[in-house]
């Protein structure tokens, strides 16, 4: 087949790539995307979407059993596991299907297979016809990446399950270990201890969340342990022992070790890049523990070729890699752009209650050297929260005490993956405590209390 020519050939249609393409077709570059499997990548199809989906069912779930406390009755309140999972993978479907539309609307040529770099901007691509070759300038890198596996934790599909086992789930566990408390682990954690399940999660680091700042861990564990889940930390798996329908759990802590038994394991220890098989190597490309090494504009330093997303190294987040998209589609259009900065990408994990975060932890700013403010606000005093029927939680915000600019914000409780989107654009505008408090924020709403715990961290806090 003859070698068809473009400005920009994209490999991986993840939140990274998808939009990495649109914006260098909107800025009049002739793009190519290349997917292997499904338009929309493991975000869309078997990550942030379809879990988001399979949680607001086990949330409905949780405040039907608490219909009395708002004056409601509801009888025999139940679910049915298979109607749960079919919702999610049809709300996976529509958006999959929405990536079609949007690369159609752009103009961008989309190639189903598998991609393979070779010299001089040349991409071979093996699709279910035989095989295509792409030539461009150009050409980024966002292949993602998969489910982490170590020796002795395998995933089989049965007993032992990746978040993709989680995602189409047969059955429902009765006895569960979630190994990992990260937001993977912790978000499955959440949906099937909340439909039942009883839930053991394993974490190899001194506390559960271990990215957070560690007030908030401390007050998702306590929350954890309330709604009845079994938090072991500092904690290995040793191995499993499967066989008849239940798993045999070796743990190994504090130098002691001992076994519990479970009917599902789920695995969620981290993630590895999918490098492999793209000819990566000969060009030169620097790999690092699975991770393509790059500047911070995302380049390989194998000139034309840039890399995106989860393959480029954490914070393993969607937003991140569509931000690098935009930047390194922008950068290839002659454009100035911005590089991301790590400390203004925000963090959510939505469990109960959600948790997110935003910049340096209070130990982290410490660490570097800053002497800190720190203010703080309970759920408890927040009227629409009392209303929600949501009390438990806390905003937490730490300011350099010479500056005043705001170094991080840390939130537990209900709706908190919304509200921190005003400290992310914060960070961004570099605001300091005296812009945050003469904003003026809505009653009554959570955000309140964004207010409230920067005035707590210079004394003038109000209703508390």
């Amino acid at each position: 087949m003859a070698e068809q020519s473009f400005d920009v050939v994209v490999i991986g249609s993840g939140p990274g790539g998808y939009v990495a393409a649109i914006r260098a077709a909107q800025l009049g570059k002739k793009v190519c995307i290349v997917e292997r499997e499904n338009l929309g990548g493991i975000c869309l199809n078997w990550g942030c979407i379809p879990t988001k989906a399979l949680l607001r069912s086990a949330e409905v779930f949780h405040l039907m059993h608490r219909a009395k406390e708002f004056g409601l009755s509801a009888g025999s309140v139940g679910f049915d596991l298979d109607a749960v999972v079919k919702r999610s993978r049809g709300v996976a479907k529509q958006l999959s299907g929405g990536i079609g539309h949007l690369m159609k609307k752009n103009k961008i040529t989309v190639v189903m297979g598998t991609a393979t770099l070779g010299k001089g901007g040349v991409v071979s691509v093996k699709t279910d016809k035989g095989s295509e070759s792409l030539k461009a300038k150009d050409i980024i890198l966002a292949t993602g990446a998969r489910a982490r596996e170590l020796p002795g934790l395998e995933a089989d599909g049965d007993l032992v399950w990746t978040y993709r086992h989680a995602l189409v789930a047969k059955r429902m566990p009765k006895n569960l270990l979630v190994i990992g408390s990260g937001a993977i682990g912790i978000e499955f954690a959440s949906f099937f201890n909340t439909l039942g399940a009883k839930t053991t999660v394993v974490e190899v680091m001194d506390r559960v969340l271990p990215v957070e700042d560690a007030e908030i861990s401390a007050l998702a564990k306590k929350s954890f342990v309330k709604q009845g889940m079994v938090i072991k930390e500092k904690t290995t798996v040793k191995k499993l022992d499967r066989g008849n329908g239940k798993v045999v759990a070796h743990f190994e802590a504090g130098g002691k070790t001992e076994t519990a038994e479970f009917d599902t394991v789920i695995s969620a220890v981290g993630i590895v890049g999918n490098v492999e098989d793209l000819g990566l190597e000969d060009l030169g490309v620097k790999i690092d523990r699975t991770h393509v090494v790059t500047d911070e504009y995302c380049r390989t330093g194998v000139p034309g070729l840039w890399a995106i997303g989860d393959i480029a190294g954490g914070p393993w987040l969607a937003h991140k890699a569509s931000h690098e998209g935009v930047m390194v589609a922008e950068l290839i259009g002659g454009l100035h752009a911005h590089p991301v900065k790590a400390t203004s990408i925000p963090g959510c994990t939505y469990c109960h209650p959600q948790v997110a975060s935003v910049g340096l932890t209070e130990a982290k700013a410490k660490e570097q050297g800053y002497d800190v403010k720190v203010g703080r606000f309970p759920f408890i005093g927040n009227g629409k929260a009392i209303a929600l029927g949501e009390p438990e939680g806390l905003v937490k915000t730490i300011f350099d005490a010479k500056t005043g600019e705001l170094l991080g914000a840390h939130m537990i409780g209900a709706e908190v993956t919304e509200m921190i989107q005003g400290y992310v654009v914060g960070k961004t505008l570099e605001t300091t405590e005296e812009d945050l408090m003469h904003a003026v924020f809505p009653h009554p709403t959570l955000s309140e209390m964004m207010h409230e715990s920067v005035l707590d961290a210079y004394g003038r806090v109000i209703n508390f």
